[in-house]
């Protein structure tokens, strides 16, 4: 479903992505494990189009997407999920679902994706008048998961959803995650909290100083302790 080439991206002259291949197939639930500085967030960005590649190719759905606009790459079934989620704060909830959306024009459809949202996370139908900057921490993740769902999208790229989370509202982040896939939406999860991930997810990449540096299946990331302590930070 997606499959990139000998990425190298990176931010003017500094390099952050080398020679970076990997293919993810539809339904599947992929992580991208490793240390901060390692090109995590940069690989997400990349895919998404807000980092051009400077050398390699992207496809997606077996098409070329790495020279398209950020729009355009959206509009092709790829949402992303940022680590801060870059609500709108001044907007409602409803507002906010409803910008996620921007780019689905039949309105029977939208009418469906939003009450999907709200099946999916019904903290959020509570809250639908409420200001997203007056949320707590967990429900602004939950609210922006839910605008990436209103985009109607085939694929995920989801940054760091437990950052800042209470351990049990992580738990039920996670559980609407799997559950996502469980539908045939297929994510890509960058994630420091590698315990955890690798009990939900099918596989794993860890990433090392912009190189991938191991890949497998969670079960063999979770039973090697020589790969959790040289790359995965387990002890």
């Amino acid at each position: 479903m997606l499959t990139l080439k000998n990425i190298g991206a990176g931010y003017g002259k500094l390099a952050v992505l080398n020679n970076i291949s990997m293919t993810i197939r539809k339904g599947e639930f992929v992580a991208l494990l490793g240390s901060n500085g390692a090109g995590k967030t940069t690989t997400l960005r990349t895919i998404a189009g807000l980092v051009r590649p400077a050398q390699g190719s992207i496809e997606f759905m077996d098409r070329k997407i790495d020279k398209l606009t950020v729009q355009q790459i959206t509009g092709s079934g790829i949402s992303f999920i940022t680590d801060d989620g870059c609500l709108f704060s001044g907007m409602s909830v409803r507002e906010n679902l409803m910008m996620g959306a921007y780019l689905v024009r039949d309105k029977p459809r939208k009418r469906l994706l939003f009450e999907k949202a709200l099946t999916l996370f019904p903290r959020l139908s509570e809250r639908l008048r409420q200001p997203a900057g007056t949320l707590s921490g967990g429900e602004r993740k939950m609210l922006a998961i839910a605008r990436g769902l209103m985009s109607d999208p085939k694929m995920m790229l989801i940054d760091e959803p437990s950052l800042g989370l209470a351990p049990l509202v992580v738990l039920s982040v996670f559980e609407t995650l799997k559950g996502l896939t469980g539908e045939g939406v297929t994510i890509l999860l960058v994630e420091q909290n590698v315990h955890l991930t690798l009990q939900i997810v099918d596989r794993g990449y860890v990433l090392e100083d912009g190189m991938i540096a191991v890949e497998g299946s969670a079960r063999e990331l979770l039973a090697s302790e020589d790969i959790q302590r040289a790359y995965l930070g387990i002890t």
